[in-house]
């Protein structure tokens, strides 16, 4: 193990977080709980759920995705089945959109799961506080240990904490 991945695990860490990310993050948690039976029931996973809100809009955007992949027709049929769920069960009481959408080339990471499946991949991230001067890395995913993520970028080396991240996705090579 390097210096950078020890010193990760030892805890060096500081953890700040801001009011309206905590709350946008709860909603996200908080909606994939509820929907995540629901959507598996019918064949899909959940990979994640995004509550995005701003001063103009509230967005509401799921990933699914199966083996077979995902079409317009499948986005549809899922969307149709939440709105019902979430017009009964949920407690958000302001107007949203709901989006329903495939990974894509782009494909977002959520779960320490989905790091540890593309290991040896291209990364962005996004965090919520600097980690070693940065907020923003990119890189290949080179280990996954715990809850904390090794990325590799021109020979540097960053341990993130996966509750620090506010987004990842897959960079593809084009």
């Amino acid at each position: 193990m390097t210096a950078g991945w020890h010193e990760c695990r030892m805890g060096y860490r500081a953890h700040f977080f801001v009011g309206k990310w905590i709350f946008m993050r709860h909603v996200s948690q908080t909606l994939q709980a509820l929907l995540e039976p629901t959507i598996e029931a019918l064949g899909f996973e959940l990979l994640g759920v995004l509550y995005l809100k701003s001063k103009s809009d509230n967005i509401i955007r799921l990933y699914i995705d199966r083996d077979d992949g995902v079409g317009v027709d499948d986005c549809a049929s899922i969307s149709h089945h939440v709105s019902g769920i979430l017009e009964v069960e949920s407690t958000l009481k302001e107007a949203y959109l709901l989006e329903v959408s495939s990974p894509g080339l782009e494909r977002p990471l959520f779960q320490i799961a989905h790091f540890k499946k593309f290991i040896g991949h291209d990364v962005k991230i996004w965090l919520t506080e600097k980690t070693e001067g940065r907020v923003r890395l990119s890189g290949k995913i080179k280990a996954v240990d715990g809850k904390d993520i090794l990325i590799t970028d021109s020979g540097n080396e960053y341990c993130v904490s996966l509750g620090i991240i506010d987004k990842a996705k897959l960079a593809p090579a084009l």
